[in-house]
């Protein structure tokens, strides 16, 4: 700590985000008057130097984490001083201290204890004795006082008691050193080695990691979560193991100055207060703390992982007919038209009984005839491989029309929630489902939002992770998705309406029953007619709101209802309708400097404006390439090693990615076999619903398990 200087708040900000003084000061103002990540990272570039919704929000993470430092080093200079212990040496310390781990060690010596064996000691008026012996006073001389102090009390059998007393003493003082702690504690989150053995409830499943030793700095986060899981199911019992003697020797070294006597009951004094005081406090420390880095980084797969599932593209253009399998309950199937309204349900039993294959064709054969069905969306839960084969033979004769299987995670927990009951109060939970299957191919993120982000499986050891901090991250997520796409205000359901900017449920609400009453919205102004949605609302979330086919045609574009006026200023200036035109004259003519400058606006904004004049209207997901459609049957048993297949990508983990190849298993492509290269984190590769071209390196029927890779196969374009 020694030359540490403490950088305020703003500084740290800077530093780490790589901008100015004025644009930590201007997004911190943003942020503390209310405004919202998306809105600040669409709307407000230049004043916080183009920071995007990912960093303007974790830019409020850091300050609120860093706020709650400082709180914390106030209170603890205020506590120490409340004592009259505070000097200028701890003062200064205190200052730089950059983590609340660097805190609470210097708060440590001056926090309230429960009576320990020091404690104990102290009040036995052994201290001075201690005191003595750091001093250097000779063996002669502390022997004496040992036994003076012992003739002093009862409660002293003799000297030798007193001098344990002061071991106590010293063993404690070690053990609250705030340099000490930092120095066992990095060495012990370095070079200690997790050890586990069977717990009282040995559990099969946890097989894998029995009699397993592995340096905990090395140990992946899926690996740490996984035993951290095993542990706390008594299915393991685990231990951090270090070099006891290195540890002891640091102590000894911290503690002995020349001349002071007895060596080996110091030595005996540095052991114990090792083994007894730091390292069962340290070891709960230091795997804390990489248990929650393996929760930050799994959070972090998490929350890319949904950005990737909420943002794949919507396919377009079909009557999708969904399909719910099951075996004893019987499929459930919905057929939704081009816009998500739902034409007909019906049960099917193709697995039940005689005729039932025959009937449930007979049904199918109908539905696809009847609503002009072109795409069938198959659920890949319980019975979806049996169910895949009974399409693939219904379709095998038939033109324009193809399947896809579509992940029903989350499925049954939309359909029996109130919100599914309050969209189809006709309609029983299980048929809801396949309304979700159908609606998901449509529009995912539309209906996806239904759905709690935690319940539609794009992550591992979800319910190990810290749920407050996997909640907030992954409704951000879907923050940014919802708003980064744009919500048509005439169409759009409650439940997507609540994740726009500055738009809670209660408002989304007011929304949808104005625009019941009213009709539709013909202008993003009328938002301000709502119940409850104020100017502060209405700057947050109009930026983000459609109208399509509105009186304004700056509505169905990414201009914000405050830029309107300087549309229209640069529409005069060249004789030209606001429109794309407009947009590409604009850069034809003039530089962004001077326009900027002759505007009144950044460059930013500006360059904004440009880009929504340009592309009106526009969903950023129809860049992204389309979901291949199947048109035949593949089976487990038709793989074989050195076979070429196109997928899509599921699922991303720490030790690689999932990928559909067509079949009810998802194949495995292990980190190693991602590319022709070393890969350290799987998305640096590949992302969930990319399309990818896959190589069959072997196939375990027995467990259902098949082996991808992806080196030296020459992907799509």
């Amino acid at each position: 700590m020694k030359g540490a200087i403490h950088l305020s708040i703003e500084e740290q900000l800077q530093s780490y985000f790589h901008i100015g003084a004025e644009q930590v000061a201007n997004t911190i103002a943003l942020l503390d008057d209310g405004a919202t990540v998306p809105f600040i990272a669409r709307y407000r570039k230049d004043e916080t130097g183009n920071l995007d919704d990912q960093q303007v929000r974790e830019f409020a993470d850091r300050l609120a984490a860093s706020r709650k430092l400082e709180e914390r080093r106030s209170d603890v200079l205020r506590l120490i001083d409340e004592q009259g212990k505070l000097t200028e040496a701890l003062s200064a310390k205190i200052q730089v201290a950059d983590s609340m781990t660097a805190l609470d060690d210097l708060y440590r010596p001056y926090r309230p204890k429960r009576k320990t064996r020091a404690s104990v000691a102290v009040e036995r008026g052994l201290a001075p004795l201690a005191e003595a012996w750091r001093a250097g006073e000779s063996a002669d001389a502390l022997m004496a006082y040992a036994q003076k102090l012992a003739q002093a009390n009862d409660e002293l059998s003799d000297a030798d008691a007193a001098i344990n007393g002061a071991c106590d003493i010293m063993a404690e003082a070690l053990a609250d050193d705030a340099d000490v702690r930092q120095r066992l504690r990095d060495d012990l989150a370095k070079h200690g080695v997790i050890h586990t053995k069977a717990g009282k409830t040995p559990d099969a499943t946890y097989d894998n990691y029995l009699d397993y030793s592995e340096r905990l700095s090395d140990m992946a986060a899926h690996r740490v979560l996984a035993i951290g899981r095993a542990e706390r199911e008594g299915a393991l019992a685990v231990s951090l193991e270090a070099d006891e003697e290195a540890a002891v020797y640091i102590l000894y070294k911290h503690l002995y100055k020349k001349g002071m006597a007895w060596q080996e009951r110091l030595q005996e004094t540095c052991r114990d207060s090792y083994k007894r005081l730091l390292k069962p406090s340290l070891e709960k420390e230091v795997r804390k703390a990489r248990t929650q880095w393996a929760e930050e980084q799994s959070t972090e797969l998490f929350r890319k992982n949904l950005r990737d599932l909420l943002l794949q593209p919507p396919v377009r253009g079909h009557v999708v007919l969904g399909f719910d399998p099951g075996f004893a309950n019987g499929c459930k199937l919905a057929v939704i038209d081009l816009t998500g309204n739902v034409l007909e349900t019906v049960v099917v039993y193709p697995f039940k009984g005689k005729g039932g294959e025959k009937s449930a064709k007979e049904t199918l054969r109908r539905l696809i005839d009847t609503h002009h069905v072109t795409l069938i969306a198959i659920g890949n839960g319980t019975a979806s491989r049996e169910s895949e084969r009974l399409i693939a033979e219904l379709l095998e004769d038939r033109d324009g029309c193809g399947w896809y299987i579509v992940s029903e995670a989350g499925a049954s927990v939309y359909s029996a929630s109130p919100l599914a009951a309050e969209e189809f109060p006709n309609l029983d939970a299980t048929l809801r489902s396949a309304v979700s299957i159908a609606r998901r191919v449509q529009d995912p993120l539309a209906e996806l939002v239904k759905i709690d982000p935690k319940s539609i499986g794009v992550g591992q050891y979800q319910h190990d992770i810290d749920q407050k901090m996997l909640t907030h991250a992954l409704d951000g997520v879907v923050e940014d998705c919802v708003n980064h796409v744009g919500v048509d205000l005439n169409t759009a359901s409650v439940s997507l309406l609540s994740h726009v900017a500055g738009v809670n449920g209660t408002l989304a609400k007011n929304i949808v029953a104005y625009r019941d009453e009213n009709g539709n919205f013909r202008t993003r102004k009328a938002l301000l007619k709502v119940p409850k949605l104020g100017p502060k609302t209405f700057e947050q979330c109009a930026g983000f709101l459609r109208i399509a086919e509105g009186d304004e045609p700056l509505d169905n574009t990414q201009v914000h209802p405050e830029s309107y006026g300087k549309v229209r200023d640069l529409a005069a200036m060249l004789d030209c309708a606001p429109s794309p035109a407009l947009a590409q004259k604009a850069r034809a003519d003039f530089s962004m400097k001077d326009l900027a400058q002759q505007l009144d606006l950044g460059p930013a904004t500006l360059a904004g404006i440009l880009d929504a004049l340009e592309k009106p209207g526009r969903d950023p997901r129809e860049d992204l390439p389309q979901p291949a459609l199947r048109h035949d049957l593949l089976s487990i048993e038709d793989l074989e090693p050195g076979m070429e297949l196109d997928g899509t990508v599921t699922n991303i983990a720490a030790f690689g990615a999932f990928v559909d190849i067509g079949l009810h298993e998802n194949g495995l492509v292990h980190i190693s076999q991602l590319a022709d290269r070393f890969v350290k984190d799987p998305l640096s590769v590949v992302r969930v619903s990319q399309i990818v071209r896959v190589r069959v390196l072997g196939v375990d029927l027995k467990r259902h398990r098949i082996s991808l890779s992806m080196k030296g196969v020459q992907q799509p374009e």
